[in-house]
């Protein structure tokens, strides 16, 4: 331990303090430091990897000289393994680590306390990197960062990659000693979180249902949140008194939710969709919200999840359901091009109860196509409409309190829309609200990711046909590498594990392969697999039952995956009963799986079987599977069969497309439990055109949960069963 001596100047009863800077470089020599630290001290802890290593940091300092734990070099100190931290006291500051390579042996990276009842006060995380710290089980639920005591800061922080159950991070109301707190979250950036699957992906979470007519009275200003894609809520606010100014919500998917608590103001915000798929705004639910001076561009979301939502409530509602709206004021706010504004959202029986007493004024919506983006669900008369302007709009859903005029919009400096000329210079957000900039959040010395771009990133690398020229060229691709087949045979006698990024494209002319094993290829955790141009056969596979051409990991994977076909033929799946062409674990999850302009047939499985979370907790294996222009014959399993259980109402998918394809003789076999050429139970958006069943089980959708839109159209049904839709939770009208 290295003792560093530094005269510090205080004007506390007109005395010199000594303050201490100690260099530590192990675990032992850290915990003999903090059992003395006073007012001032500066523990720093030596470069290089620390691992399994539990900090707890305490100490009293004072507002002028707080107590320090900070890295010898920024970005240079990484703790690693099974390690977490945790501080309590007062006036601590915690800045310059890195948590990666490893995951919390308990349920929290980043606490505010060392116990119940022994918290943080005053004290600050600032420049802190969390960094895919994640837990090798999918669905086991921690936290990033736990706020608890009052008057705390977390600031300029990098949190990016959590891909596992349970919010990045929270803030806890849980007892008195961390009610109206008075934190301060702000200026971190909140890089991208993957698609979960289920509930419990929210990327930052204010109090909980329990405690959710407390005040927490937090502030949540100007932090990025940069593709924060896990659920519905990319912010569930449940506490009462917050305030949230000044963010940016960059193409993620779900809204900032005022989930429950009262008395909440949302201003200044900018959410910036660029037409990505499920992108949404603002969702108002409970007592005394404001929402103003918002400006949302180019959200596509619906329903629970479009750019300003303003719920129904439940009477005499508990903790847990949803508060109604009430003396709520919605104002200044910018809407363009995007696709949905909703009053009365989630009007059922339950939720019953219409706003009242609330006012939506002097709010701008434009869409250039005239298209009415406004859905009315139930009675809004407790709404006062004045002043709002819509771009003309054909047939619009409200009239009173909107003026639907034509209307050109010009660019400011600050880069955001607004009406051309002064008529309307009162109308939507004002011109001084600022986009917040990226690189003014987060840390300056570590990176943040760009865009994610999985196949084709790397180099081509020629194979030539014989044994295992293909595994061995695969066992030696990097991340995003071509393997380019030139024509020929290619035995494989060894599965292949996929755990990076990898496309297989054919050279001109015909690249044929065969495998040996029960599985060709195999993706593991980090990987995605493209095909393109092949001709797979499985007939040297083993004459066991259960075999696959591809499979993922047997295990729960943290990170999602793609498959694309494209060009290909699949044949000869059928040495035995139920070999698949895609089989899946249970905690394992696509982003996409797409098959275009290829064949498959005389295969005894499924060809896609993403039916494995059947324990109906709102868990399913993939979010969009795409079927287009391609030919089906004599499979005996279903074509896809797809499950998404239980009745959460917090996720967007799975998403099924089929179009301009053929299914000839599909669905037939015996040990085909679904009796469907395609089963899709709690799919969430169906669409199926253009294609032709011939000889074929029917098409089964059971619509199970949330709102579910099933659209077919242009079908032909050659001895085929018509399609047959199922509603297994509530009775509704197709």
């Amino acid at each position: 331990m290295i003792r560093i001596t530094l005269v510090v100047l205080t004007f506390m009863l007109s005395q010199t303090g000594l303050a201490e800077t100690l260099l530590v470089s192990s675990q032992d020599e850290f915990e003999d430091a903090v059992d003395d630290l006073v007012p001032g001290d500066t523990i720093m802890l030596a470069n290089g990897t620390w691992r399994d290593f539990e900090i707890l940091f305490t100490g009293v300092g004072t507002p002028g000289q707080p107590i320090t734990l900070t890295a010898e070099t920024r970005g240079e100190v990484f703790i690693t393994g099974q390690s977490n931290l945790r501080m309590a006291g007062e006036y601590l500051v915690v800045s310059g680590l890195v948590f990666r390579d490893g995951y919390t042996p308990t349920n929290t990276v980043i606490s505010f306390r060392r116990t119940r009842g022994d918290y943080a006060y005053h004290s600050r995380v600032t420049e802190i990197v969390i960094d895919r710290y994640n837990n090798p089980e999918r669905h086991e639920s921690d936290f990033w960062v736990m706020m608890y005591g009052k008057h705390n800061r977390f600031d300029h922080n990098h949190l990016v990659g959590k891909s596992t159950a349970g919010v990045t991070m929270a803030v806890r109301l849980d007892s008195e000693e961390s009610q109206e707190n008075h934190h301060r979250i702000d200026h971190n950036y909140f890089g991208p979180r993957p698609i979960l699957g289920s509930n419990g992906g929210e990327t930052l979470r204010i109090g909980t249902s329990h405690y959710s007519r407390s005040n927490s009275f937090t502030v949540v200003e100007n932090n990025y949140f940069d593709r924060c894609n896990g659920e519905l809520e990319v912010i569930s606010n449940k506490s009462g008194g917050n305030t949230f100014r000044g963010n940016l919500f960059f193409e993620s998917r779900g809204t900032l939710t005022l989930r429950h608590g009262s008395g909440t103001v949302v201003e200044n915000n900018v959410f910036l969709g660029n037409r990505v798929d499920h992108t949404g705004g603002i969702r108002v639910i409970n007592a005394d919200q404001v929402v103003r001076n918002n400006y949302m561009h180019g959200l596509t979301g619906h329903r629970f999840g479009g750019a300003l939502v303003v719920m129904n409530g439940v009477p005499n509602s508990p903790l847990n359901r949803y508060d109604p709206v009430d003396n709520a004021i919605i104002e200044n706010n910018s809407i363009i091009d995007s696709d949905h504004v909703e009053f009365g959202a989630g009007s059922d029986e339950e939720r019953s109860a219409t706003p009242t007493n609330s006012v939506f004024r002097s709010n701008l919506i434009f869409n250039e196509d005239r298209q009415n983006i406004v859905a009315v669900h139930d009675d809004v008369g407790g709404i006062e409409f004045q002043g709002n302007v819509l771009k003309n709009v054909d047939e619009p859903a409200l009239t009173g309190g909107f003026i639907s005029t034509t209307l050109e919009l010009a660019s400011a400096d600050n880069g955001l829309l607004y009406p051309a000329g002064e008529q309307f210079a009162d109308v939507g957000v004002s011109r001084d609200l600022k986009a917040l900039d990226r690189e003014s959040t987060g840390v300056s010395w570590y990176p943040k990711p760009g865009p994610d771009i999985r196949f084709a990133t790397g180099e081509t690398i020629a194979v030539v046909p014989g044994e295992d020229t293909l595994f061995d060229a695969a066992d030696g691709a990097g991340d995003g590498d071509i393997l380019l087949l030139a024509p020929g045979e290619y035995i494989v006698t060894k599965t292949i594990v996929v755990d990076r990024p990898l496309t297989i494209r054919a050279a001109p002319g015909t690249a044929s392969i065969e495998f040996e094993r029960t599985a060709l290829f195999e993706i593991g955790d980090g990987g995605s697999l493209k095909l393109s141009g092949l001709t797979i056969s499985g007939r040297a596979a083993p004459d066991v039952a259960g075999n696959s051409a591809i499979r993922t990991h047997r295990y729960s994977m943290l990170n999602n995956y793609a498959l694309v076909v494209e060009d290909s033929t699949i044949q000869d799946l059928d040495v035995n009963h139920s070999f698949n062409f895609l089989s899946v674990a249970r905690h394992t999850f696509a982003d996409h799986i797409a098959i275009s302009d290829s064949e498959f047939r005389n295969i005894t499985g499924h060809v896609l079987t993403l039916a494995q979370e059947t324990d109906d907790l709102g868990l399913y294996n993939g979010e969009y599977i795409s079927i287009t222009g391609s030919r089906f014959q004599n499979i005996e399993g279903a074509l896809a069969d797809i499950y998404r259980g239980g009745t959460d109402e917090s996720t967007f998918g799975p998403h099924f497309e089929l179009r301009s394809s053929s299914l000839d003789s599909v669905g037939n076999g015996s040990r085909n439990k679904s009796i469907a050429s395609i089963r899709l139970l709690g799919v969430q958006a169906t669409d199926i055109f253009d294609n032709v069943f011939a000889d074929s089980q029917p098409i089964r959708v059971i619509h199970t949960v949330g709102d579910p839109v099933t659209r077919l159209g242009d079908n032909q049904f050659e001895e085929s069963p018509e399609p047959i839709i199922q509603e297994f939770v509530r009775l509704m009208e197709h």
